[in-house]
C-alpha cells in the first residue's frame, strides 16, 4: 500500500518561524528552539532553528525550508529573518536580504522596489510576532534572507516576473500540498498580471522550451509575453477568462496539444495520458483508408501515431484546430486564439487560428 504523501511548509511560514524567534530573542535573550507558529487555517508547526544570533537590538534566526513530498525548488534552503528595533512609529517595515529578490515590474500585488516577500506571508510574520509579546510596540524591520536565493531563482519564473535578485517569499496557507505545483499555478496568474500591467495584448503560453522558441520564431513576441505554462493549460485558460488580453497562443508538442484537442486542462502525463483511440478516430474523420487505419490501431503513443500518418493526413493541423476550440470554450469569447504544434525538433507541423 502506497504511503500518503507528506505535506510540507511554505517560505513564508519559515520565514515567519525565524522572525518569531528572532523577536523573541530580542526580548528575552533566549531563543525558542523548537519555535511554533500559528497558520491561517489553524495549523501549529514548529521548526528548529539550524542558526541564531543575537547581537544589541537585533536578532537573527534561520530554519530550513520543508517541503514535504513536493518537488519544490527551495526545499532544503536556509530561511533567513533578522529582525531589528526600529524608531519609535517607523511600524513593520520589510526588508530583501541577500537571495530574495525585488519586485521590478508593475503587476504583482506589491508595489514595484518592494522586497519579494509576498503579502499572505507578510500577515503571518506580523501575526507571530504579536503574538510575542501582546500589546508590545511593533515598531521593527524584518529582513528575509535565503543564502544561495539568486542562483535558485534561476530556476523559477521570477526573472519574467520582474523579480530581480533573488527568490520569492509565498505561500497563502503556509502548507505546501504535495504535487499541488501552487507556485507554479502562481507564476502563471502573475505572468499574466505583470503582461496586462505592461501594456501587452498578446501572451503566449507554452508547454516547453522547444515550443516556447518555436512561438518565438512564429511570432518574435518579446520575453514578458512569454508564460511557461507547462501542462497547466487550464490554470491558464480559466486566468485568462476572468483577466483578459486581446490574443492568446498556445504553444507545444504534438502529444500534449492532442491532450488538449480532446478535452484536458492538465495535460501532464501522470494527470492525462494520450487517448491513441481519440486520435485514431481524428485520423478517421479526415478520411483516413481502411488500411491506414489498421496501422495505427496497434499504436500506443501519439508520436507513433502521427510518424504512421506521415503525410497522407493533415493530422498535427487538425489537433491544433481541436485545441483551439477547447481553448476558445474556456475563455467564452474576446480573447483571439491561435495553436502552434511542433514536433521535437521544433518545427512547425500544426497552426490553427
Amino acid at each position: 500500500m502506497d504511503k500518503p504523501l507528506r505535506k510540507g511548509w511554505t517560505t513564508g511560514a519559515c520565514a515567519a518561524a525565524a522572525a518569531k524567534a528572532a523577536w523573541t530573542a530580542v526580548l528575552t535573550g533566549d531563543f525558542p528552539d523548537p519555535v511554533c507558529i500559528s497558520l491561517p487555517r489553524g495549523e501549529t508547526p514548529c521548526f528548529s532553528l539550524a542558526d541564531r544570533h543575537l547581537g544589541d537590538g537585533w536578532a537573527m534566526a534561520a530554519v530550513i525550508k520543508d517541503a514535504g513530498d513536493d518537488p519544490d525548488v527551495t526545499h532544503g534552503a536556509t530561511i533567513q529573518a533578522t529582525v531589528r528595533r526600529g524608531a519609535p512609529g517607523s511600524g513593520l517595515v520589510f526588508r530583501a536580504g541577500a537571495g530574495v529578490g525585488t519586485v521590478t515590474l508593475p503587476g504583482l500585488p506589491l508595489a514595484v522596489g518592494e522586497p519579494a516577500i509576498n503579502p499572505g506571508p507578510r500577515a503571518q510574520i506580523e501575526t507571530n510576532l504579536s503574538a510575542v509579546a501582546p500589546g508590545t510596540p511593533r515598531d521593527l524591520t524584518v529582513t528575509i534572507a535565503i543564502p544561495g536565493g539568486e542562483a535558485l531563482a534561476v530556476k523559477t519564473m521570477n526573472g519574467r516576473l520582474g523579480i530581480l535578485g533573488g527568490l520569492s517569499i509565498l505561500g497563502t496557507t503556509g502548507v505546501v500540498l504535495p504535487y499541488s505545483c501552487a507556485a507554479w499555478i502562481y507564476a502563471i496568474h502573475r505572468g499574466v498580471d505583470v503582461a496586462r500591467a505592461s501594456g501587452l495584448d498578446h501572451v503566449a503560453g507554452c508547454t516547453g522550451k522547444t515550443s516556447e522558441q518555436g512561438v518565438l520564431r512564429l511570432h518574435g513576441l518579446e520575453e514578458r509575453a512569454l508564460i511557461d505554462m507547462g501542462g497547466f493549460v487550464g490554470a491558464l485558460l480559466k486566468y485568462l477568462r476572468g483577466h483578459p488580453l486581446s490574443r492568446l497562443t498556445l504553444g507545444g508538442g504534438f502529444a500534449k496539444m492532442a491532450k488538449l484537442a480532446a478535452g484536458a486542462m492538465d495535460l501532464h502525463s501522470k494527470a492525462t495520458p494520450v487517448d491513441p483511440a481519440w486520435l485514431i478516430g481524428v485520423a478517421a474523420d479526415l478520411g483516413a483508408g481502411p488500411a491506414l487505419l489498421d496501422r495505427l490501431r496497434p499504436a500506443t503513443s501519439a508520436a507513433q501515431i502521427l510518424g504512421l500518418a506521415g503525410d497522407e493526413l493533415p493530422l498535427a493541423p487538425a489537433v491544433a484546430a481541436r485545441a483551439r476550440e477547447t481553448a476558445m470554450a474556456v475563455l467564452a469569447g474576446g480573447i483571439a486564439v491561435d495553436v502552434a504544434v511542433f514536433d521535437r525538433s521544433g518545427r512547425l507541423i500544426g497552426h490553427a487560428g
